[in-house]
């Protein structure tokens, strides 16, 4: 028996004529996510931040630069961020964890 070179086929089907598979499959997306609109932030938060709009990951980016450099993670519990006074004014007390840190963030944008 000799082969004829020719694969084997596996049932798919062809995308529809004159477009892609890929252009087939795609619908319309939004023009931005919400994390990546720029967003005005509060007083209190642009003394941390700067008072230029940023979108929300550039501003916890920004809170954690902030919170690294002034060592304010609870070295005991790393989870822990212990607010000096500019951050005590967005979260509203002296300790929060870092899951409820964007609790408060989401409270001073807007």
């Amino acid at each position: 028996m000799t082969t004829t070179g020719k694969k084997a086929t596996t049932g798919k089907s062809a995308p529809a004529a004159g477009k892609t598979k890929t252009q087939a499959s795609k619908k319309a997306q939004p023009a931005a996510s919400a994390f990546s609109r720029p967003l005005q932030p509060s007083k209190e938060l642009a003394a941390v931040v700067g008072p230029d709009p940023l979108p929300r990951t550039e501003v916890v980016s920004k809170i954690w630069d902030y919170i690294k450099k002034h060592k304010l993670q609870n070295e005991a519990n790393k989870r822990e961020i212990i607010a000096d006074e500019k951050l005590a004014a967005v979260f509203g007390k002296n300790k929060v964890t870092m899951f409820e840190m964007n609790k408060f963030l989401a409270q001073h944008l807007k």
